[in-house]
């Protein structure tokens, strides 16, 4: 006696109302999903993402026929999930933080696929729907600093390989000289071009490997030690090529080709460690049946057609996403208040007993950082005395652009910090307080962020204002303020910080006409 299967199906009206939420959605998420996209162009660490939504939405495909067999049990925990992710949504958009808006969009994807299945049948595309989060880039302030300090890691165990091959090597900062040739090892060297698309395929390998949890948690895991020991593996082997066969071997073609075969070779040991953490389970099955797509088959048994009902949960959730779409039509039309402020090019030369001299910074390093405007001047006293002067001013840091910390950028300068400590200005103001040192000199550095009025020590503290201000001021201009001078050989770092604390007293009379409150 054959058994009758119960195959469900979306009517024309419910088709009608998913193409209603999948417009509304990608109205309001338009913005967002344009600086996705940007990203994805302008950096080739994030270019895999172009893949991930096809990859995802694949999968999702494969679970296509078990979810047809599935009834629906709509719940309004999805509707709650989706008005939770709109505030997200909206918060990030005013306060011009693309990652909130970014997992606003992820959230209310599956807060919508919960409100149409309920969690039984959720639950079987749940991964597929998260694993479009590896799409979305870092924050620049956080990619900053996560890349300056690869690159530094990176450099260190290059150097311990090209040392190993019995070359001699020194290496300052992330620059690695080998005598005849200076190796500089660059932002596009720190490894995230291999880290971020190697832990997506760890994923997706962890999610289609059949054996145990574990297992498939360090196969994912893995990913972050594979490729930071091959990208310093493949530092100090342009290392040894360089010494031996000049420095065409660390340029054009080769150097891409270089990072191709070892992405490849990442490639290969993530799946070593399949076969091998197979062979220690003592699985017997081949790879093939643990690791691949597996598709459920439904026999040709005889069916029948049951129309799906429309979910009420489902209305509400695109109702939400009407209101999203009105509000942030209404916050896009909203122009951010930007204060009056003179240029610093108008800046005094004279800071009584100091006379300035201004430098200009190459527009490529300018265009970099993203300043909107900058001093960088060195005022030298009747003693001969010099103090570096740099302000980088920020008119909007919406779009992700925001002040690097130094704490970032002079270890790649070569500087090795010696001591930092957070400390005040004479009359009160916090600062961070660095010494620092390259060979046989020595520099004190103190710097600050002034942003709207506030001196900020603290980095996490400033992006804490900049959120608040951003929704509540509707103003995210601010700058970093940094002085430096170098500690004598003659003197101690008690002299060098009489000498800054005297200059910054003065250049903060003058900064509130350049740094606006």
């Amino acid at each position: 006696m054959n058994t009758i299967s119960i195959r469900w199906q979306f009517d024309y009206k419910y088709g009608l109302l998913i193409a209603v939420s999948l417009i509304l959605l990608v109205s309001a998420f338009a913005g967002g999903l344009s600086e996705l996209i940007i990203r994805w162009d302008k950096q080739e660490e994030y270019s895999h993402g172009y893949m991930i939504p096809f990859v995802s939405g694949y999968f999702i495909w494969l679970k296509k026929e078990e979810i047809r067999h599935i009834e629906f049990n709509p719940s309004w925990l999805g509707v709650l999930l989706v008005l939770m992710a709109a505030v997200l949504f909206l918060i990030g958009e005013v306060s011009g933080l693309f990652i909130l808006i970014h997992y606003a969009f992820i959230a209310v994807l599956v807060g919508l696929a919960y409100a149409i299945m309920g969690w039984h049948a959720l639950n079987i595309i749940l991964i597929p729907l998260l694993f479009l989060a590896f799409s979305i880039p870092l924050p620049y302030f956080l990619e900053a600093s996560l890349s300056a300090n690869l690159q530094l890691w990176s450099s260190q165990m290059g150097v311990v390989f090209i040392r190993w091959c019995s070359i001699p090597v020194f290496l300052e900062g992330n620059i690695i000289d080998l005598g005849s040739y200076k190796l500089q090892v660059v932002e596009a060297c720190s490894g995230l071009r291999y880290l971020f698309p190697l832990m997506s395929l760890g994923f997706i390998c962890a999610y289609l490997y059949d054996t145990a949890f574990w297992q498939r948690a360090l196969v994912f895991v893995s990913t972050l030690p594979i490729a930071l020991l091959m990208n310093s593996f493949r530092i100090g082997v342009i290392g040894v090529l360089v010494e031996h066969w000049g420095i065409s071997v660390a340029e054009g073609f080769l150097h891409d080709f270089e990072g191709w075969v070892i992405f490849l070779v990442c490639m290969a040991m993530l799946f070593a460690e399949m076969v091998m953490l197979l062979k220690i389970s003592q699985d017997s099955r081949p790879l093939s049946a643990v690791f691949g797509i597996q598709v459920e088959v439904w026999s040709d048994t005889p069916h029948c057609i049951h129309q799906r009902t429309l979910s009420l949960p489902f209305i509400m959730a695109i109702a939400v996403l009407g209101v999203s779409v009105i509000m942030v039509q209404s916050i896009d039309t909203r122009e951010e208040f930007m204060p009056d402020r003179l240029g610093f090019y108008q800046f005094p030369e004279d800071i009584e007993p100091w006379r300035g001299k201004q430098q200009r910074m190459e527009p490529s390093v300018v265009k970099k950082l993203g300043v909107s405007d900058y001093i960088l001047a060195d005022y030298v006293n009747a003693e001969s005395e010099t103090v570096n002067f740099y302000v980088a001013y920020y008119a909007t840091q919406r779009k992700g652009l925001s002040p690097h910390s130094p704490k970032v950028c002079m270890p790649g300068g070569g500087w090795q910090i010696t001591d930092i400590e957070r400390t005040n200005l004479a009359n009160g103001l916090p600062l961070n307080r660095v010494v620092i040192k390259k060979g046989g000199q020595q520099q004190l550095v103190y710097y600050w962020f002034q942003q709207r009025g506030r001196y900020i020590a603290n980095e996490y503290m400033m992006k804490w204002y900049l959120f608040k201000d951003a929704l509540l001021l509707n103003r995210t201009d601010g700058a970093l303020v940094r002085v430096s001078t170098m500690i004598y050989p003659h003197e101690q770092a008690s002299d060098a910080d009489r000498r800054l604390q005297s200059f910054a007293a003065k250049a903060l009379l003058q900064l509130n006409d350049y740094i606006p409150d």
